[in-house]
């Protein structure tokens, strides 16, 4: 009878990390959406589950504390608030709600910061900008230079594709 419980322990223990997590970075930029809907979709249809990080970059310009930290708590709240809307888009889509993180950083290392933290992130999901810039630093960076650094598969989807789109590839 011992050895059946433990066997049923690790089967819901394993069942517990099993769970896909597609993690999503979050900015202000268009193609961000379209990685967050990609993602909401993959979600739901693998029984996955949806994780965002909003990571505040530090003031190229230093402050007096006391202003400093009232910037700080400016920015944070803005990012709750993204991230509460982006949440109930998440859940619309999903059907369930994001894990959210929130980091303090450059974005490249606090995500990998984060992908070593947190082992329960199965995918990172992105979109490429479409404009003259190109699909944007953090893509360019993943693929390029830091593609050694990152211990989860990436998936890059185009930055302009359409909702239809989106429901066939997910």
């Amino acid at each position: 009878m011992t050895k059946k419980t433990k066997d049923t322990k690790s089967r819901a223990a394993k069942g517990a990390t099993s769970q896909r997590i597609f993690l999503v970075m979050v900015d202000e930029t268009e193609e961000m959406r379209v990685a967050l809907h990609y993602a909401a979709l993959r979600a739901r249809h693998t029984g996955g589950r949806v994780a965002l990080l909003f990571v505040i970059e530090p003031s190229e310009f230093r402050i007096w504390g006391g202003i400093e930290a009232l910037q700080r708590q400016e920015s944070r709240a803005a990012a709750e608030a993204v991230l509460e809307n982006l949440s109930a888009e998440v859940n619309e889509i999903s059907g369930s709600m994001p894990v959210v993180h929130i980091r303090e950083g450059r974005r490249g290392p606090e995500l990998l910061a984060l992908l070593d933290e947190e082992p329960s992130i199965s995918v990172l999901v992105m979109a490429a900008g479409t404009g003259p810039v190109g699909p944007g630093s953090l893509v360019t960076s993943l693929i390029g230079k830091m593609a050694g650094a990152v211990r989860v598969p990436v998936t890059v989807v185009p930055g302009n594709l359409t909702p239809a789109q989106l429901a066939a590839l997910a």
